[in-house]
């Protein structure tokens, strides 16, 4: 496995990670303990050095099974995890926001415990709070590097402005923020300002939610604990409509004798030296070929034309749902 340095940190990871959150959260019934273990020690002997999981995914529990899965070589990977959620006090859901320097240095020591570490290498504000400035969210991050508690800093489907606001204080190493061919906004809102100011990228949901696998079409059925039953892109008539760029995706994946899915991926990889994508799977035959889409090089004129056929389709339905779209900083 190839590594990449994010941005001008001088962290270096796999130039491909792995997604943990899966594994017990959001898509469908959570996999079995000892079964998530083996798929990430799986990553890790195929050369994956760099995970991601969250308090929220679970919530707890992916961090449990991800401190866990890593702890016999907890050196020689790195680990990112996000704080920035708490129970909503009318519903125990987990949509309420609250980076409050106390809470962030509350909710890292949990994390710490969970996690079985000393240190977080990556840790990411989950979403960006509209009622702390991200300057006591930065500056709070900023002690917790001090104290030796986290590496690095990072922030999840941050703005622009807010990413240089926050960049001042403490540098930012990473945005973890979704990207993929079915989702090409960060290119003009957040791209040019990463690369200015040296941050590195982090795709999640690099395959469009498992969309551009080209596994799932008009006639699927969500389990009622997968989260995109609930996402509007996702509908049935949406899903038949956005199938005319799978169609694109897989035509170019048979003359290059590949998979969509790594078709994808490779795109992602050839776009910029510092972006690192994280698909998940919860499957191993899944995962070799993701990681397959690391050894595809993707000449200047693939991309081209890769791009150029895939933006003539206009993808219909919305990423997310209302309540969702709320979180998002733009």
């Amino acid at each position: 496995m190839q590594k990449r340095t994010l941005g001008k940190s001088g962290l270096e990871v796999s130039a491909l990670g792995l997604g943990c959150m899966g594994l017990s959260f959001s898509y469908g019934p959570a996999t079995e303990k000892s079964e998530a273990i083996k798929l990430i020690r799986g990553a890790f002997g195929r050369g994956v050095t760099f995970f991601d999981t969250a308090e929220v995914y679970g919530p707890y529990v992916n961090e449990e099974v991800v401190g866990e899965a890593l702890a016999p070589f907890r050196s020689e990977v790195v680990i990112a995890t996000k704080f920035g959620f708490e129970p909503n006090p009318g519903d125990g859901k987990w949509i309420a926001l609250n980076s409050r320097p106390e809470h962030i240095k509350q909710a890292v020591e949990g994390s710490l415990k969970r996690l079985q570490t000393g240190t977080i290498d990556l840790l990411y504000q989950h979403r960006v709070d509209p009622n702390t400035p991200i300057e006591e969210t930065a500056g709070a991050v900023a002690d917790l590097i001090k104290a030796g508690k986290v590496r690095y800093f990072g922030l999840s489907e941050a703005g622009a402005k807010t990413i240089r606001r926050a960049h001042a204080v403490q540098p930012v190493t990473a945005l973890q923020s979704e990207y993929s061919l079915f989702w090409r906004e960060p290119e003009q809102s957040v791209m040019p300002t990463l690369e200015e100011l040296g941050i590195g990228f982090v795709p999640f949901s690099p395959l469009g939610k498992g969309f551009l696998t080209g596994k799932i079409d008009a006639s699927t059925q969500f389990d009622s604990t997968d989260f995109r039953a609930t996402v509007p892109r996702f509908s049935e008539e949406n899903r038949k409509a956005n199938l005319a760029l799978v169609n694109v995706v897989t035509r170019f994946a048979e003359q290059k004798k590949a998979t969509p899915a790594q078709i994808a991926l490779a795109w992602l990889l050839a776009k910029k030296p510092w972006i690192v994508p994280i698909p998940g799977t919860t499957k191993l035959s899944r995962l070799d070929e993701n990681l397959g889409g690391a050894t595809l090089a993707l000449t200047h004129a693939d991309v081209r034309a890769l791009e150029d056929a895939s933006s003539a389709i206009r993808v219909a339905g919305d990423r997310y749902s209302a309540t969702h779209l709320k979180l998002i900083d733009r």
